[in-house]
């Protein structure tokens, strides 16, 4: 057996890519883009990404080259993850609610031989490019403005237009072998900057092997059956959309694309366009709440949601689980390519009661097909930890899905690397039927009195209290315990009023505190309660948790003694902690 070599017939590189030829040949009536009212089909999204790649390619954009793009879920969006690696370049994808000195820092790093943006942005834009072309007077980035479809406006001969460039563009049949042929199935295919929670923002670059084998991973582990309507709450931007913007081609589906996420946008078109599919950050439940929820009895089918970035809380998911949404938890990350946890559900966690039901939902799940292995360990011995669900470690992975490295960044790429696992920096737990759940990021564990204490446990005690919208929880500090954690919380509206706001939050402050001594250990109780009107959010609409813990630093913990009628001593709180 060691005579028979690969050839061309038996060894062609992973890329998904791949996925767009198929489906123009596999579903060649089905339409493959609604935005507003422009429709496309499978052949015509094939036409236009052939295009554009063409254009691009007379540009003398190549390999390796980057294309950064600033624009919200368009069909532009969808079509240049496609277009830019079929031209054999490098897509870079950036968070549009950045400012402009945040992505002139990306592009600075990036180096991009083109700049594709909105028109929307157009005066970010040239605030971006001042502040480039102040630091380099010889910068000569060109841009391409993306105009609305449905309303093209006129360009005037100094600038250039995405529409103009796929009009331009002439795929000829030489120019077409190239553009699905790539030479190595490692080249990148995207360039994507982490959201910067806990520190700088770094380039992750990701290959086509890996896009891949994420994507086929992502559809089979969420059960995406052939032909879904995805609607488009998550941006693009944000991990090339999980994988499904190559997902919904591998599986011939529609995408709605919506240009700005609202509660009357989604029910809308879930209504108008018969939605399936869905994903979106736990944030986003939040705005589903706030809105005039659509009946969806009448459905033949729930709509799917999947749901990550953090982990939601099981007295939010019970909420959206009422509203018609089946939701699914998965866990990823940027340097993963995606989601690389499934809450996969079990036939018997059927028979549960409802609340061990979402209970059971909100943990992070088992590791995709695609990865070799996933594993939760102690950081310091490197040993596996125990699967009683209990105790803690760092959550690892490996396997051929992981990134390339940081661009430019040989150190983080060591750190990232060490041991032979992509680390984390999330803190979990193995349970015994091998689900991983998070407990925390490990910046974000509470050290109190020697104890480890999971925000995310506490957060979740407190979401179950009535009319409370949104939390995070953090650490402050404390005399006694050296840290001790505070709750910073935002209230469903019309639980206060201007008259007596300072008094009612007083109490509810502590009720609140009462309640989760009620219901958690002691220690792991919150000595203070912040009530905002909003938590400060990142471009991904995670929350920001070292800004809170910088107001938390300058807080002074609430004293038991106005916590409890009954004081307790020193000793007898330690007691309750062991």
């Amino acid at each position: 057996m060691d005579n028979l070599a690969l050839c061309e017939a038996n060894n062609v590189p992973l890329t998904p890519i791949t996925f767009l030829k198929r489906a123009s040949e596999c579903y060649p009536n089905r339409t493959s883009i609604i935005y507003g009212k422009t429709r496309f089909t499978w052949p015509q999204t094939y036409d236009r990404c052939c295009r554009l790649a063409a254009s691009l390619i007379s540009l003398n954009i190549g390999k390796n080259d980057v294309v950064s793009v600033v624009a919200p879920n368009t069909p532009a969006m969808y079509e240049m993850h496609f277009a830019v690696p079929m031209a054999g370049a490098v897509l870079n994808p950036i968070n549009t609610r950045l400012d402009a000195t945040s992505i002139a820092a990306i592009l600075r790093h990036a180096k991009p031989k083109i700049l594709f943006i909105d028109r929307s942005f157009e005066p970010l834009a040239r605030e971006i490019l001042q502040l480039l072309s102040s630091e380099d007077s010889n910068l000569n980035l060109p841009v391409i403005f993306i105009h609305e479809i449905d309303f093209p406006k006129r360009v005037s001969s100094e600038e250039s237009d995405y529409e103009c460039l796929i009009q331009r563009g002439e795929p000829t049949p030489s120019l077409l072998a190239r553009m699905f042929c790539i030479q190595d199935e490692h080249d990148p295919i995207s360039l994507n900057y982490t959201s910067g929670t806990t520190a700088d923002p770094k380039g992750v670059v990701i290959s086509h092997r890996g896009a891949y084998l994420s994507t086929l991973s992502a559809i089979i582990g969420w059960e995406m059956g052939t032909c879904p309507v995805y609607l488009w709450t998550l941006p693009m931007f944000h991990c090339n959309g999980w994988t499904f913007t190559w997902g919904t081609a591998a599986r011939g589906g529609t995408s709605v694309c919506m240009r700005h996420v609202t509660a009357p946008e989604i029910y809308k078109n879930i209504e108008m366009h018969n939605v399936t599919h869905m994903c979106c950050v736990p944030t986003v439940f939040n705005i589903l709440l706030k809105g005039n929820s659509l009946d969806l009895s009448h459905r033949s089918g729930p709509v799917h949601v999947l749901t990550g970035g953090s982990p939601p809380p099981a007295a939010l998911v019970k909420k959206v689980q009422r509203l018609g949404f089946q939701v699914m938890h998965a866990y990823g990350l940027t340097e993963a390519t995606g989601p690389v946890l499934f809450c996969e559900w079990q036939d018997e966690w059927n028979r549960l009661p409802e609340n061990q039901q979402m209970e059971l939902k909100a943990r992070q799940g088992l590791s995709i097909l695609g990865l070799t292995e996933v594993d939760v360990r102690n950081k310091e011995t490197q040993e596996s930890v125990p699967r009683d669900g209990k105790t803690m470690g760092e959550i690892v992975m490996k396997g051929s899905s992981i990134m390339k490295g940081y661009l430019k960044n040989p150190k983080a790429t060591y750190e990232a690397f060490k041991h032979g696992w992509l680390n984390s920096g999330d803190v979990g737990v193995i349970h015994p039927d091998g689900h991983v759940e998070i407990k925390d990021r490990s910046k974000d564990i509470i050290i109190s009195g020697g104890e480890n204490i999971s925000s995310v446990e506490v957060e979740n005690i407190i979401y179950k209290y009535p009319k409370v919208l949104e939390t995070a929880v953090v650490a402050m500090p404390h005399p006694t315990w050296g840290e001790t954690p505070c709750a910073f919380v935002v209230l469903e509206k019309g639980e206060t009023n201007n008259e007596d706001r300072e008094d009612k939050l007083v109490t509810k402050e502590r009720d609140l505190i009462e309640y989760c001594r009620e219901n958690l250990p002691h220690f792991m109780c919150p000595r203070k309660v912040v009530f905002l009107d909003e938590l400060p959010k990142n471009g991904n609409g995670k929350i920001l948790k070292p800004k809170l813990r910088d107001i938390a630093k300058g807080l002074v913990a609430e004293d038991e003694v106005n916590v409890r009628s009954k004081v307790q001593r020193p000793v007898e709180h330690f007691t309750s902690r062991l």
